[in-house]
């Protein structure tokens, strides 16, 4: 969490920059009735919030606790980011618990507030447009400023909440054979051994292979038409923020089916 010395002087500093692994976590699988899994949102609040109700309305039908995972990826490209943000700060719907796990994009946003210099790839890839859900205007401050003066004027846009969320998200859920993650995993390597970087970055070797352990990746990052049903992996990143087609996938009763 940012501490209020670091509040006042409104900037993440390198340690509060994750660089060891980020948590990975666990639930009992006989714990939830289902389980709901939804892929990369990039600032498509309003699609989100649908997909949501739908996810809701479907649980109806279970009893008792569900779990619904996000799999990374909540900020950039899309129209707005700082809503997704301030949606997952608040509580899951009734009856759920709920994961959000890190995505690249997450992350690099992160490292940006902490190290603009080192980290300005992030404008180009998706970066202005969350800064502009905050109201900032990331071509005006470059041009008057520069990087740093960016880095900072962000800093006084974004609510502490959204930098606590994102420095406390955990990088992996694993729920009995079930591995969730944003991107996929090194194949064949256990999961203690996997890095940080893979999981938020891969995609070849894993999109190809699949996990080659006997384990079932559920993730995001790598977007398709559809849902992809593969060898030791589920992809459900279907671009969103480009088709407007944001997709869940439920697990219920040893069975997997796309919302």
């Amino acid at each position: 969490m940012i501490t209020r010395l670091q509040k006042m002087f409104r900037r993440v500093p390198a340690q509060a920059v994750p660089e060891a692994s980020r948590q990975r976590t666990t639930r009992e699988q006989s714990d939830f009735s289902a389980i709901y899994a939804v892929g990369d949102v990039h600032g498509c609040f309003n699609e989100l919030r649908a997909l949501e109700q739908r996810i809701v309305d479907d649980a109806a039908t279970e009893p008792g606790r569900k779990l619904l995972v996000m799999l990374g990826d909540y900020i950039d490209r899309g129209p707005n980011s700082r809503a997704v943000l301030n949606h997952l700060c608040a509580p899951p719907p009734a009856d759920f618990e709920r994961v959000i796990l890190c995505g690249n994009h997450d992350d690099s946003f992160l490292r940006f507030l902490g190290s603009p210099e080192d980290n300005r790839s992030w404008l180009d890839f998706g970066g202005q447009q969350t800064l502009y859900s905050y109201g900032v205007d990331a071509r005006h401050v470059l041009k008057s400023g520069g990087v740093e003066a960016l880095a900072e004027v962000a800093l006084d846009a974004v609510p502490p909440a959204h930098i606590d969320l994102i420095i406390g998200m955990p990088i992996a859920l694993t729920v009995g054979p079930l591995i969730f993650v944003h991107a996929g995993i090194r194949p064949a390597i256990a999961m203690d051994e996997q890095v940080d970087a893979d999981l938020m970055w891969i995609r070849e070797p894993f999109l190809s292979e699949g996990s080659r352990l006997p384990a079932i990746v559920i993730h995001g990052h790598s977007p398709s038409t559809d849902a992809v049903f593969s060898k030791g992996r589920i992809g459900i990143d279907t671009g969103a923020y480009a088709t407007g087609r944001l997709t869940a996938l439920k697990i219920a009763n040893g069975k997997a089916k796309v919302l």
